[in-house]
């Protein structure tokens, strides 16, 4: 089966590059990390004309408030009050022999490019140099997106039936906290097994972090600096309480240990407040983004610790004791763990490995992504395995190798293959 597909692979790569080639050059940025909307439409419209052309039953999939607020409330995931207008997960479903069937999961949305005149060619303008695509969004994540369309249509092109059912699905507002792929879940969307194609550095994923982003409000008095014993320094009184983050970041660095997975991390990511340097500020906000083991740590629990640092080291300030600072949650997601123990697992490292012929290790991610959801609310076994590297996404000139893409949709086409011949032969 390998030389087969690998034969009919090399016959095509050209169609199959092009086919990549049109989805990067198609914008589908994500506006304000979907607060204020985003483009997947112009993605979406390409991809859904492809899978028609093979064949796929495709359903377009709308994003609602209400089941947002579903997610919120029953499990923790969710970002509330993001613009859906014009943006929809594609579902496309694929008829197989009656073997178990495997859904993969990509997103369409990409991140803004930044500042285009540091990239080396326009980042919605892909090009090919030296083996290598470069692209916004070919990393994270239309190449494993675009190979895990393409991993159905090489077994069709071979003359392969699907061994089970395949469906595919194209999800939106992943950059803005997992919305899309949430609300297919809670639509009740589910296969016997599921992969999740974001770029893992040529390994298979098995867990990933769980991750909370915070937003802490200070206040203070403002007057002139010359006279600032009589006024409240909110900038000041907000790096008091960063400090106390960074002794409980100190503490978990201590306590938790994960076999494949960092330790936990806290990073202040924004600070804003003040208005002059003459002046003493009355107001300071600051957002930070913390990293947690799952599994060792329990989502609500971290919660509270932060909460329960920041009271504390409040009540240890006369100003901040009787003006305590005002903390909410602007995005959240727990992490995500498969038993290293099933057989996807195993499966999904030898197809890698012989579609990349080289070693496949099976570790964890620090960064999240929508396994999580796949996993905790779909109850499906999965593993996440795509083309591209963690440290390529959400950067200038930004790049997948020509090569690896292409062993990506082979491995892609094996693993459906194996994975419902294996099932099959042990019913």
């Amino acid at each position: 089966m390998q030389e087969k597909l690998r034969a009919v692979l090399d016959s095509r790569k050209e169609e199959y590059i092009n086919h990549l080639l049109e989805l990067l050059a198609r914008d589908t940025q994500v506006i304000g990390h979907g607060i204020e909307g985003g483009r997947e439409k112009n993605g979406q419209d390409y991809l859904e004309k492809l899978l028609r052309s093979m064949g796929a039953n495709v359903v377009r999939e709308d994003i609602s408030e209400e089941l947002v607020q579903e997610g919120i409330n029953k499990y923790n995931e969710g970002n509330p009050g993001h613009n859906y207008d014009d943006r929809y997960n594609l579902v496309a479903d694929f008829q197989g022999e009656g073997g178990p069937s495997l859904m993969f999961n990509g997103h369409v949305d990409i991140m803004p490019p930044g500042d285009i005149r540091l990239w080396d060619s326009h980042p919605l303008k892909p090009e090919i140099r030296e083996g290598k695509i470069y692209a916004r969004g070919v990393a994270d994540m239309k190449a494993g997106l675009m190979a895990s369309v393409l991993g159905v249509k090489l077994l069709q092109d071979a003359g392969v039936k699907l061994p089970g059912d395949v469906t595919l699905l194209s999800v939106v507002d992943e950059e803005g906290g997992g919305n899309g792929t949430l609300v297919s879940m809670l639509n009740g969307r589910r296969a016997d097994a599921a992969v999740v194609c974001e770029p893992t550095n040529k390994t298979v994923v098995m867990s990933h972090m769980g991750f909370i982003f915070f937003e802490v409000n200070v206040t203070g008095i403002s007057l002139h600096s010359s006279s600032k014993w009589e006024g409240v320094n909110a900038i000041e009184k907000a790096l008091f309480l960063i400090d106390a983050l960074h002794q409980l970041e100190n503490k978990w660095l201590m306590i938790y240990r994960h076999k494949i997975l960092p330790s936990p991390t806290l990073n202040i990511g924004v600070i804003q407040g003040g208005t002059a340097g003459n002046d003493v500020p009355n107001n300071c906000a600051f957002r930070f983004c913390l990293h947690y083991v799952p599994g060792l740590m329990e989502h609500q629990d971290v919660i509270d610790e932060v909460r329960n640092t920041l009271f504390i080291r409040s009540r240890g300030d006369e100003w901040l004791r009787e003006h305590p600072p005002t903390i909410s949650i602007y995005q959240q997601g727990l992490g995500f763990e498969q038993d290293a123990d099933h057989e996807l697992v195993g499966l999904a490292q030898a197809c890698a490995q012989t579609a990349l012929n080289e070693d496949v290790v099976v570790t964890g991610s620090p960064a999240a992504n929508d396994a999580r959801l796949m996993k905790n609310i779909g109850e499906m076994p999965t593993i996440v395995l795509g083309p591209g590297r963690m440290e390529d996404c959400h950067v200038v000139n930004e790049s997948v190798p020509v090569a690896e893409y292409l062993n990506f949709i082979l491995a892609y086409a094996l693993l459906i293959w194996s994975w419902g011949s294996l099932k099959s032969e042990n019913e």
